[in-house]
């Protein structure tokens, strides 16, 4: 794949698209928790899962992928560096989707590289609604336009500084280094490409539905031959359930969220909590289908790919299976790879569904 140099406004960060990558481990920042994958070769096309580490977030730290509280956000880096237990300390992170702008875009092909990033910065202009000094900005080059011999088609992507910046910055408290800035929906799709050949054809031509669960937002990214034909994300999560325990169970936040995860709740929480809420994010994924079919010429997906904390529990995938009549899988990025000795299994594959963005990004560290 050609990538452009774009050194506009990069001086924050090295680029989003960057090759040759040192050891890194990829950190997501979400609204409930740090995670942080550290992935190594062991032989040729072989990967290992040498580390990973979950910590939680106080409550309100990050609210829709903005931090609020960068002391916070670094303190639990911080611990969740020292849970890891690597001497690694550069990261690659990933803004939420809704503070990147990008767009493909078509330019005319054979360029020069300084004539590719005047082409670029002329036309990010026309859809970027900042000044172009306040947002960083990058862009790669993907291939000859499908139906423009003449031109090749360019992903751009642009964020406004502050927020690339807020990352950074509780990266740098933590006293840790930030290599990497990716988008989380891209390291999602990375982490998928890991996965993809448990479909017939390894996916082939069909539509295949992403779906993540968050404590607060569910995402949903279709795919087609490894390409996003469609995004949307709808307010439905994990926080929902966690809100039901309290309630139901008289339980503190956080006693709820630990109870969610170890179990040992009455027995009627399965039959009048779990079961309720797990029909819902069944027809909620449902809904979201619908919007799909009626925004694109689809009209049928042919897999769901559930990930996101709520995809660990048990039974998530009959649910959203009974309610879609669609093929579901709970997301592994991990199947075909190896674990290392410090690692329980069973925790991991209890884990994996929320480490998608988290494995995406500790893969950049293999990019050519």
């Amino acid at each position: 794949m050609a990538k452009g140099k774009f050194n506009i406004n990069f001086d924050a960060l090295e680029r989003l698209f960057k090759a040759k990558m040192p050891p890194l481990i990829g950190t997501d920042i979400s609204s409930s928790a740090i995670k942080m994958v550290e992935i190594m070769e062991a032989g040729k096309g072989i990967y290992r899962v040498e580390r990973y580490a979950v910590e939680p977030l106080p409550k309100d730290s990050v609210v829709e992928g903005n931090i609020n509280n960068i002391d916070a956000v670094s303190d639990a880096l911080k611990r969740a560096h020292k849970r890891l237990g690597s001497n690694v300390k550069n990261l690659a992170l990933a803004l939420p989707n809704a503070a990147v702008i990008s767009k493909r875009i078509l330019v005319p092909a054979g360029q020069r590289e300084e004539d590719l990033e005047l082409a670029v910065a002329t036309e990010a202009n026309q859809y970027i609604p900042f000044a172009l000094d306040e947002v960083n900005l990058d862009f790669q080059v993907l291939g000859p336009a499908p139906n423009s011999p003449d031109d090749v088609e360019v992903l751009i992507a642009a964020s406004r500084k502050e927020k690339i910046e807020d990352r950074v910055a509780a990266a740098e408290q933590a006293g840790l280094k930030t290599t990497v800035m990716d988008v989380d929906v891209f390291a999602a799709q990375t982490a998928f490409e890991l996965i993809e050949d448990q479909f017939p054809e390894k996916g082939k031509d069909q539509n295949i539905a992403m779906i993540d669960i968050g404590a607060t937002v569910m995402a949903v990214n279709v795919l087609r031959n490894d390409q996003s034909i469609y995004m949307r994300e709808q307010p439905f999560g994990g926080n929902q359930l966690t809100l039901e325990i309290q309630n139901r169970f008289g339980l503190s936040p956080e006693e709820a969220e630990a109870a969610k995860r170890a179990g040992g709740l009455p027995e009627n929480y399965e039959s009048e909590v779990l079961h309720p809420f797990m029909d819902m994010l069944g027809l909620e994924v449902a809904r979201a289908l619908q919007f799909f079919f009626t925004s694109t010429q689809f009209n049928q997906v042919n897999h769901l790919v559930l990930s996101g904390g709520c995809a660990a529990l048990p039974g998530v995938d009959e649910s959203v299976n009974k309610r879609t009549q669609v093929n579901t899988v709970v997301a592994n990025p991990f199947t075909n790879m190896a674990v290392s000795s410090r690692i329980r299994p069973k925790n991991l594959t209890q884990d994996a569904p929320s480490l998608m963005v988290a494995c995406g990004l500790a893969m950049r560290r293999f990019d050519p």
